[in-house]
């Protein structure tokens, strides 16, 4: 029996990117909060599932049920039956469990999104300075 992390891939913020663009079926899940996905603000063309959200901030039971709904319809460019899942949450940890929670349910082609949103912090303790999606430039909107 092969490892469920076996089939989740690291990819960097600019990739990811580009296989969207590339590919019209890839869906971007956010895996954040709610609340950090509409004041922090989000990859254009994410789709928020939150892995854990408030009030009471333990992991959402329906994650994989909620991620499967947003696959739905989808169909990858590359004559694939499944469409590629990236994920994505503030700097990478989120998304970790929540790549390991859709392996185990059977979903291939998983991607984590590198350094997250908004990267790791700084020596200053500061967010957007050093890697992630806002960190290379790439599309992103707030509400």
């Amino acid at each position: 029996m092969s490892d469920s992390s076996d089939a989740i891939e690291l990819l960097s913020p600019s990739d990811a990117w580009a296989l969207m663009q590339s590919d019209p079926g890839v869906a971007l899940i956010d895996v954040r909060s709610d609340m950090e996905f509409l004041m922090i603000g989000h990859p254009r063309g994410a789709v928020n599932v939150p892995w854990i959200d408030a009030p009471d901030w333990v992991v959402n039971e329906n994650f994989v049920a909620n991620v499967r709904k947003a696959l739905l319809g989808r169909v990858s460019a590359r004559g694939k039956s499944s469409s590629p899942v990236l994920l994505i949450c503030r700097s990478g940890n989120r998304s970790r469990d929540a790549a390991e929670a859709l392996a185990r349910a059977g979903l291939s082609e998983i991607c984590i999104v590198a350094g997250g949103f908004e990267g790791p912090l700084d020596d200053t303790h500061h967010r957007n300075t050093v890697a992630g999606w806002r960190f290379e430039g790439l599309p992103w909107e707030q509400c």
